[in-house]
């Protein structure tokens, strides 16, 4: 399960990834039915596969402090990643909120292999 969920997280920042330089270049292939459906399905299962592992292991984001953050994290990773993708006006907000994103994508990674908080 843990090896299914780390190449789903590199697969969901590969294709984020993907998107935004698409949007840089105003690219057609935007539109291309895959590249709107894809990165849902992955990330869906990504959470799927992530609240699996939490019930298996018993594990209480509120009990397990790392966990809570890690899930913060994401939300704020989601947020920026809508914002770089939908809502910047200008090439420049787009890249802060590329770089934004793909920060809060590292906390995440970086809180998963230590199981450490970074704010407490």
């Amino acid at each position: 399960m843990k090896h299914l969920h780390m190449t789903l997280a590199v697969l969901s920042i590969a294709l984020f990834s993907f998107r935004f330089f698409l949007t840089l270049a105003n690219s057609a292939k935007l539109q291309q039915k895959w590249l709107k459906i894809t990165p849902h399905v992955i990330d869906t299962l990504l959470l799927a596969v992530g609240i699996g592992m939490a019930v298996k292991l018993a594990l209480n984001p509120f009990e397990q402090l790392w966990l809570g953050e890690k899930l913060l994290a994401i939300v704020a990773y989601i947020f920026t990643g809508f914002y770089a993708l939908k809502f910047a006006r200008n090439r420049t907000m787009q890249i802060f909120g590329y770089v934004g994103a793909v920060g809060w994508f590292m906390l995440v990674a970086r809180i998963a292999m230590t199981k450490e908080t970074f704010i407490f």
